[in-house]
């Protein structure tokens, strides 16, 4: 075995800041939006794909960017992955019509797809060897994670009011030379592996994930009963099912399907996927409660998350690495998740006349620790799982699971709040009926996905100690 790297935690500190990076690129453009609406002219309707042309991007091109990190190197893919993530955000920033801003934003999805699971990759070189290291390391990754989107909406209301819109874009173009010119320096090499590209299966499963977001976005504005959501949701079954066959047949398949045969591969990413979908909702409805319904301007309400940030972080780093040496992955996700449930349970008692202090800080603060306890070890799971050299497939499907959980669930539980008032903007309690509502879905989402690793996690251990168990 290879002596490990006397620049890890250095090279570590440029992978949490990649996972920092794309994390935030899904939120930072929240506060910009009515600005970016006017100065571009997006109608209502279309203003929701400057999110979505970043997430549908980033999570379908996920396992082509795992792949590719197994055959190309993980370093190479890196550090394109932050050629494309520049080029991407200048082209944001500079935007003068729609097409072009979308455009901008899918190519910074692209760049992300590259960057996460290659960044993941190198994690698991640089710190594989250890595995009290690598708990320590995953959870700074993952602290990274909730960091960003956080800071994504504090950063973006900040800029929006001080500087301009463009500048949410242009903030990448620096961390990303600082990469561009670190990575040769700081991060393992890896020989290329001979291998094909599937660019078939590459197609279906982009399409078809891109297929089955656009329809729940949508649906809200056209009708769930109504043909276009329908026709959409059939054509993303049948393109996903087309990605299954595809890989089924391919001798070198863009994933693998037996490595869900993996013992807690599977179970792991379903998790990462509830998460996913239980977080996010409540991020994005508790920052329009405390400025749609609390009054709070952009500055404001990106400072009132900043408590939940850091007891995320906290947790993360010291409480649940101890935990899960205690009482091993399986206990600690479940308890986290139910954690996340209690609190988002909490806080669908908002009321239209509610405080920070009363309504949001203390439920808040359950949610988060919640979130820092289920995120580590499901995480450290999935990717531990797999054998050393489908590392970056690992990454993928992980990042994949957490990413396109996210979009689903947030544009589920937009339904549900749309449903329930939420766009009647102007009145108060409508919106606090309709967030209400969405904060008691997402919270069903996190109590199905506690009881989704209760009863399919087989594994006990911590995540270092399940990879020791592959060497």
């Amino acid at each position: 075995m290879s002596s490990p790297s006397p620049r890890r935690w250095t090279a570590l500190a440029l992978i949490a800041t990649a996972q920092f990076i794309v994390i935030m690129d899904t939120s930072i453009i929240g506060v910009a939006l009515p600005r970016i609406q006017q100065d571009l002219g997006f109608s209502q309707e279309n203003l929701s794909w400057v999110f979505n042309a970043y997430v549908v991007a980033f999570g379908g091109l996920l396992l082509l960017g795992g792949r590719l990190s197994d055959l190309l190197g993980a370093r190479r893919v890196f550090g394109a992955g932050w050629l494309i993530l520049l080029a991407g955000s200048l082209l944001a920033g500079i935007a003068p019509e729609v097409w072009v801003e979308l455009t901008g934003r899918a190519v910074q999805g692209v760049g992300a797809a590259l960057i996460a699971p290659s960044a993941l990759t190198l994690l698991m070189m640089l710190f594989g060897h250890n595995p009290g290291e690598l708990t320590k390391a995953l959870a700074l990754y993952g602290a990274a994670a909730p960091a960003g989107g956080t800071a994504g909406v504090f950063l973006g209301g900040v800029i929006t009011e001080y500087l301009s819109w463009p500048w949410v874009f242009y903030i990448n173009l620096p961390i990303a030379l600082i990469a561009l010119l670190t990575t040769g320096a700081l991060m393992p090499a890896a020989p290329s592996r001979r291998g094909s590209i599937d660019v078939a299966g590459t197609l279906t499963v982009t399409l078809g994930l891109g297929a089955a977001v656009y329809a729940i976005v949508r649906a809200p504005e056209t009708g769930w009963g109504s043909a276009q959501t329908w026709l959409v949701l059939a054509a993303a079954v049948v393109l996903l099912g087309a990605f299954v066959a595809i890989q089924a047949r391919r001798h070198e398949p863009l994933m693998r399907l037996s490595i869900f045969r993996t013992p807690d591969l599977a179970a792991a990413n379903l998790t990462q996927l509830l998460l996913g979908g239980a977080w996010i909702p409540m991020w994005f409805f508790l920052n329009l409660y405390l400025q749609q319904v609390l009054g709070y301007s952009a500055f404001p309400s990106g400072a009132a998350l900043v408590p939940m940030t850091a007891l995320i972080m906290i947790g993360m780093i010291a409480l649940a690495p101890r935990t899960m040496n205690r009482l091993g992955a399986k206990a600690t996700t479940v308890t986290g998740l139910l954690l996340l449930a209690a609190g988002m349970a909490w806080l669908s008692l908002i009321s239209p006349d509610g405080g920070f202090v009363t309504d949001v800080l203390p439920a808040s603060l359950v949610a988060a620790l919640g979130m820092s306890l289920a995120f580590i070890p499901s995480l450290g799971t999935a990717i531990s799982a797999a054998r050393p050299e489908e590392g970056g497939l690992a990454s993928g499907i992980v990042n994949t699971s957490y990413q396109i959980g996210s979009a689903l669930g947030l544009a589920a539980m937009t339904a549900v709040a749309t449903a329930n008032g939420a766009g009647r903007l102007g009145d108060p309690t409508a919106l606090t009926s309709g967030f209400s509502a969405a904060f008691v879905g997402a919270a069903a989402i996190a109590l199905v996905g506690a009881l989704t690793a209760a009863t399919t996690l087989r594994s006990r251990t911590g995540a270092g100690q399940v990879n020791a168990s592959r060497g």
